[in-house]
């Protein structure tokens, strides 16, 4: 029984559902959903069944393996699975005590460990987590510290709160994304999506001193589309020659309007 209770958590959680959204898949209350992850209810044979079809796991699998140390394949909310290609996403998330997700940070020194770690739920508890009203609901968001001038003006130490794309291929170009690989590690860049053509993204940044690059879908982890971003260095003012000779030009048009009004 504690092995259910502990499997049918760590799906839901794997996949993004709350214990409302897994109810509504099962067709079934709410209520039971939380009596089966605190062992107050022991599910019936249909609904464990259910369990298994729509998280792609074996009946067997699903009472007799401990799927939080096996990395079972996970779907994700809408039975769609997280792909790029053939390739099955897994994505651990947290949720408050309201069953609310929340928004993990990753801050620059995890950046490696989090390639290895973003599919472990224990790996993404130790992260720092808060929540943004103003991004409403639907969807799952993470943020992410980025180092580096590559996307002046955002500043290096800036934190990137992204939404999760499920699906790659409807990246429009020059959307700004966190890119999570395994060569690139995790970067800041707005995406130019070749996937249908060569099955490759190019990566640029807004600095003009860094080239673009591509990188294979392959080699992709995860994207996140920019939504917001929090900084507590503000952006310096354009203050270049040809800026400063605007404002000198609107300056001594003004001047000569009050001289005729005079």
């Amino acid at each position: 029984m504690q092995l259910v209770t502990s499997n049918i958590r760590h799906l839901r959680k794997g996949a993004g559902y709350t214990q409302a959204q897994l109810a509504e898949k099962l067709d079934i209350k709410r209520s039971l959903v939380g009596a089966y992850e605190e062992g107050r209810a022991e599910p019936k044979l249909s609904t464990l069944i259910n369990v298994a079809r729509l998280f792609d796991v074996s009946l067997d699998e699903l009472i007799t393996n401990d799927l939080t140390k096996e990395g079972a394949k996970l779907k994700v909310a809408g039975g769609t699975p997280k792909t790029s290609g053939d390739n099955l996403r897994v994505l651990a998330i947290t949720v408050n005590d309201e069953e609310k997700e929340n928004i993990e940070l990753v801050p620059y020194k995890a950046s490696a460990g989090y390639l290895n770690g973003y599919a472990d739920a224990e790996f993404m508890e130790e992260l720092p987590r808060f929540r943004l009203p103003m991004l409403g609901v639907g969807g799952t968001y993470r943020a992410f510290e980025i180092s580096g001038d590559s996307m002046l003006p955002i500043a290096s130490g800036t934190v990137i709160v992204g939404r999760y794309v499920e699906d790659w291929n409807q990246i429009k170009d020059g959307t700004p994304c966190i890119v999570v690989s395994q060569k690139e590690g995790i970067v800041f860049k707005r995406i130019f999506n070749k996937i249908k053509d060569t099955a490759v993204l190019h990566l640029h940044s807004d600095n003009p001193v860094y080239s673009p690059y591509e990188v294979h879908v392959e080699d992709v982890v995860e994207i996140w589309e920019a939504k917001s971003y929090i900084s507590s260095t503000f952006p310096i003012a354009d203050l270049s020659l040809n800026k400063l000779s605007s404002i000198v030009l609107d300056l001594q048009k003004e001047v000569q309007k009050l001289k005729k009004v005079e």
